[in-house]
Formats: structure tokens, C-alpha cells, sequence
């Protein structure tokens, strides 16, 4: 799995343009938590080829990027958390061990350009 890091609120516009052309999909990961670092190992050990680029963000050290994309994509702050973004609109939101790659996968199937 090939982890963008995610640590400028300036790729948020990039994630949004990106979203017009291929899903863009973003792990809020906290390094603190044994709840994200399963949920993290999960979707890598559970990945398959897909056509989305994928976005990790570390929450312990870019939490004002975790509050942008919020306010942003207009969802619920949680941590664990994954989105997924098509067309400039968070499509997908889930936490926790909801986080599910094949739920992953479906949602970035159904995008259209």
C-alpha cells in the first residue's frame, strides 16, 4: 500500500481537485491509539490493487489538518477514521473497526468521471 502522507492543509484542495478524476481516500491515524494502529494493519494486510490514492494523516502531529477536513468535507471529527472523497464530496465516512477495506474498495468502485 502506497501511503500519501498527508501534512499541509494546502493538499486538501489537492484531495478535491484529485477527487474530480480518481477517489482520494484519507486514514486519520493517531499513533497513541491501539485502536487505529489495528484498524491501520488491517487495511494493509487486507488491500488490494484499486484505483484511488490513498492519504494518511497523523493526528498526533497535524491535528489542525484533522479539524480542516472536518469542516471541509463536513464530517465528524473521530480517530480512527477513513473517507472517501469523489468529486470534491466526502461520499464515505466510518471509524473504528467499521473500517473495512472492502467498503473501501465498493465505494471507489462506483465513481464515475
Amino acid at each position: 500500500m502506497n501511503w500519501i502522507q498527508l501534512t499541509s492543509e494546502n493538499q486538501l484542495q489537492e484531495i478535491r481537485d484529485n477527487s474530480k478524476t480518481k477517489p482520494q481516500v484519507i486514514f486519520k491515524h493517531s499513533i497513541r491509539c491501539s485502536i487505529s494502529s489495528m484498524a491501520l494493519s488491517r487495511l494493509e494486510r487486507t488491500y488490494t490493487e484499486m484505483n484511488a490514492d490513498f492519504y494518511l494523516l497523523d493526528l498526533i502531529n497535524y491535528r489542525g489538518i484533522s479539524n480542516k477536513i472536518a469542516e471541509e468535507f463536513n464530517v465528524h471529527h473521530e480517530s480512527p477514521q477513513i473517507l472517501v472523497i469523489i468529486n470534491g464530496e466526502c461520499i464515505y465516512d466510518e471509524s473504528h473497526s467499521a473500517i473495512n477495506i472492502d467498503e473501501i474498495e465498493e465505494q471507489t468502485q462506483a465513481f464515475k468521471a
